[in-house]
């Protein structure tokens, strides 16, 4: 969890962030309904190392070939997991245009075992938490997920969580603050 303490590294403004960088985290933040996303003012002080964040993180999401609200569902699993409450408030926002309901969301709480999942999102759900808890996928849960993805989709789910594990680490090291604080 990100602890209520100061952000280790300040969110840049335009000095900081170079005018590309500046520019981008103004229409990012934006685009995520806040005057300041607290995560693209402070990584966009990597210069271009955070453009090249921003490419790769873009071609999992919105970008995959896995359907949005299947990527917004195990965002949002792996953030409940790591109770990293940033990427929890931006993917609540953006899991509700993916069709995420409150109830959903609820439902992402207790996990892959809930019974009203289908066998599909169970097997997806199943698969989060055995990459967040053991770093790796048993035989049985892949045979699972694979009855219902392609390589390619099986490929990308991995790198998603991945991904979004690694930021839930990244915000949670660099203490970013969650936006409006």
């Amino acid at each position: 969890m990100v602890s209520a303490s100061q952000p280790r590294i300040s969110p840049g403004r335009l000095r900081e962030l170079g005018p590309i960088n500046w520019a981008v985290w103004q229409m990012l933040s934006r685009a995520a309904g806040t005057p300041d996303a607290h995560l693209f003012s402070t990584l966009g002080r990597t210069k271009g190392l955070f453009r090249g964040w921003l490419h790769y993180s873009g071609r999992l999401m919105p970008g995959g070939k896995l359907p949005r609200h299947e990527s917004e569902l195990v965002i949002l699993r792996v953030a409940h997991l790591r109770e990293c409450e940033y990427e929890t408030d931006h993917h609540i926002r953006l899991g509700l245009r993916a069709g995420v309901t409150p109830e959903i969301l609820e439902r992402l709480r207790s996990g892959p075992s809930a019974p009203e999942w289908s066998a599909k999102h169970r097997a997806l759900l199943t698969a989060v938490d055995r990459m967040v808890t053991t770093r790796d996928i048993d035989d049985a849960t892949w045979s699972e997920l694979a009855a219902h993805y392609d390589e390619r989709c099986l490929i990308e789910i991995v790198l998603l969580i991945n991904q979004y594990e690694g930021l839930a680490a990244t915000i949670t090291a660099l203490r970013i603050q969650r936006d409006g604080l």
